[in-house]
């Protein structure tokens, strides 16, 4: 597990001081130094993941709680004069903290940002501050006509003993000033920061009393803007509308920002410009020799395996052997592909699943042309290009704009594509060629019914990059269209692409509006993985209730989103991790038919490596499943289906879907079967008063 080590680098000693009680990598004991040097703040997870707070002094060699794990804390800092301690801590966190669950995807949780005064007898800097004026308010207006000399003699004077030092002096001593912790009523000296709780992280102070934070802007793809809160004045003020990194110099003067791999160093302030300093990071370049880097990625690789993979016997395969084995290769190693080719050697000797590597060193490719696509099949007939199938969309959707629906365009399908920006296209020319760099862009297209121009008409049509997203919408549709008309509408057919953040809007999207329907069919084909998919396996195991009458209008179930007719899933070769563990809670849970092939089996997980030194990854599958009844499960297995169905190329490329098709067959035998009466309202309820 993940721990945290304080290192005096002049003995060698080594003292652990806490180690996480759950492994979660990249939330590390987030720690900080008091000014002093001799406590040591950190947070450490629970088996909830939940955080809390704690004060190592290196002086007691003691551990004091400082929060009671009832809420998550993150980000400690002190300030520079020893007194105060800042943090943030969440009371929501809950099901965000609920980790590996699906149903935390759309869950936000909010944090405030809290200050604690350590010393007993020391003032909280949140205090009240009295509105009355101070004794002598009337004689200031006296002073108004002071001797100009005189208040100038007074500037000019040294402060004598006893009297405020200098800024600069006071700075020092703040910096410099011992840190004194009293444990007794602690927890009543912590007091929240009149900041509204929000999305913040990266707490971090320069000068007492001042506070800055990444606060998130809330717009998908917007990032965070950085905060800035004054103590004195009470105040919060943006300083920048992005920042997705920085750090604070030591000095307290200047700050490190990142946005979008650009960095930049500015001094800290009210305001700053990026622009002013950006720090020319795409001009670096360094001399590199690639045999010794590949020598050394290939250790790291077998040293990250050797140390994260989750079963310390590596699978029965003599690591240290395996290391022996491969290095064998590496004075003939030619170019960066020939590592990778020992990279996947190396690896499976562990005969195990999401073991893989990408990214690093490479020449440059050939650029990449990129096309624009019309949204469309096409079919050539009589000498011309025809449209086949023209895909709908959603036009008001961004992701799912078809270019041939959109208004005043109206193409249709059988209409002929007869020319691109007024010029003649016809076979054996590549229609693609000419919607080279279109994407995003307008195009005038000529179609019409006819191969010649005869009633044609010219239209403006705006190319889209990438047309999956349509084309996938069109089959999950196509789908639901089949199951309603073969099931007389009885039926709900849901498609869950994987078990991450697009299942789950597709779960959301599909389901509930389907939700009045007696029985469904959950399609996991092709299915990603992700997180466990507890989300759809608990709405899908929802029971009834009860019926709510009202004097007008159908009855209502509740829960109104639940099935609890018969349930179907199908399932196939490529559907895997996530993928894999669905169809097997799906199967533990009792819920149903598993029908088409068995899943890939792979159902390890990756959470989070060293990277190499050229800025590769590599994994080292560090999370496997296993139960009390039957130890370890279905990686390397799979889960085989109750019915198999083969999905022949020949079949499908006929139109056919030969495991929807038997999935809509073995669901309404089982209806029949079940043959459920349909639900009648009781008498009304006669209650005369006595």
């Amino acid at each position: 597990s993940r721990a945290l080590y304080i290192l005096d680098v002049a003995s060698g000693e080594a003292t652990k001081v806490a180690a996480q009680a759950l492994y979660n990598p990249g939330n590390d004991l987030e720690h900080a130094w008091s000014p002093d040097s001799k406590w040591v703040v950190y947070t450490q997870n629970s088996l909830t993941y939940t955080r809390r707070l704690a004060l190592y002094s290196l002086e007691q060699k003691h551990i004091y709680e400082m929060t009671d794990g009832l809420s998550d804390v993150s980000s400690p800092v002190f300030d520079v004069n020893g007194k105060y301690l800042y943090f943030f801590a969440s009371t929501d966190a809950g099901p965000v903290d609920d980790w590996f669950s699906m149903w935390n995807e759309d869950i936000k949780s909010s944090k405030g940002i809290y200050l604690v005064v350590l010393p007993k007898g020391v003032m909280s800097p949140l205090a009240p501050e009295s509105d009355e004026e101070k004794p002598g308010a009337d004689d200031s207006k006296k002073d108004k006509s002071e001797n100009k000399d005189d208040k100038d003699k007074k500037d000019t004077e040294k402060p004598k003993d006893g009297d405020k030092s200098s800024d600069k002096e006071k700075g020092d001593k703040e910096t410099n000033a011992p840190t004194v912790v009293d444990m007794d009523g602690l927890a009543q000296r912590i007091q929240a920061l009149p900041i509204p709780a929000g999305e913040y992280e990266s707490l971090q102070v320069s000068k007492t009393g001042q506070v800055y934070y990444l606060k998130d802007n809330g717009a998908p793809d917007s990032g965070h803007s950085l905060q800035h809160f004054d103590m004195e004045k009470r105040k919060v003020t943006e300083i920048l509308d992005r920042a997705d990194q920085y750090l604070i110099s030591a000095d307290n003067k200047q700050v490190l920002v990142g946005v979008k791999n650009k960095w930049s160093i500015c001094e800290l302030g009210d305001k700053i410009d990026l622009s002013k300093h950006e720090l020319a990071v795409d001009k670096i370049q360094v001399k590199i020799d690639p045999r010794a880097e590949w020598n050394e990625m290939f250790l790291d690789a077998w040293r990250i395996n050797r140390d994260y993979f989750y079963d310390p016997g590596m699978h029965g395969a003599d690591w240290k052997a395996m290391k022996t084995k491969y290095e064998a290769f590496l004075p003939d190693l030619v170019v960066r592909e020939d590592l990778n080719r020992v990279f996947q050697w190396l690896c499976s000797e562990l005969v195990v699943g999401h073991s893989r590597f990408s990214g690093g060193d490479f020449p440059s490719e050939t650029e990449v042309i990129p096309g624009g696509l019309l949204g469309a099949d096409y079919k050539v007939e009589n000498g011309r290009y025809r449209f086949a199938k023209v895909f709908g969309g959603l036009n008001w959707n961004p992701g799912l704009r078809a270019p041939l629906t959109e208004p005043g365009v109206d193409v249709k399908s059988g209409e002929y594509l007869l020319a691109v920006n007024g010029k003649d296209l016809k076979p054996p020319e590549n229609l693609y060629s000419r919607f080279e760099r279109t994407a995003g862009r307008i195009v005038e297209i000529t179609v019409g019914p006819n191969t010649d121009t005869n009633a044609s008409r010219t239209v403006k049509v705006v190319p889209i990059g990438d047309e999956s997203d349509l084309r996938n919408r069109d089959w999950v549709e196509g789908n639901i269209k089949k199951v309603t008309e073969a099931t007389d509408g009885k039926v709900a057919y849901v498609y869950v692409p994987n078990t991450a953040e697009l299942g789950h809007e597709y779960f959301k999207r599909y389901f509930f509006p389907q939700a009045d329907r007696q029985a469904i069919i959950l399609d996991e084909r092709f299915n990603g993985g992700g997180q466990i998919a507890d989300y759809y396996l608990d709405i899908l195991r929802r029971p009834f209730i009860s019926y709510w009458a009202m004097r007008y209008g159908a009855d209502v179930k509740s829960p109104l989103a639940s099935i609890q007719g018969p349930k179907v899933m199908l399932i196939d070769e490529q559907a895997g991790s996530g993928g894999d563990l669905l169809p097997w809670m799906f199967r533990k849970f009792g819920m149903g038919t598993l029908g088409g092939k068995r899943t890939w089996g792979g159902l390890v997980g990756i959470l989070g490596f060293p990277m190499l030194l050229d800025g590769a990854n590599i994994t080292a599958p560090n999370l496997a499943i296993w139960t009390p009844d039957a130890g370890w499960v279905v990686e390397n297995e799979g889960v085989p289906p109750d019915v198999d169905v083969e999905q022949t190329p020949a079949e499908v490329i006929a139109g056919h879907d030969p495991q929807l098709e038997k999935a809509i067959e073995i669901i309404k035998a089982q209806w029949a079967a079940k043959s459920p009466a349909p639900p009648v309202r009781p008498p009304y309820p006669v209650r005369v008063p006595k």
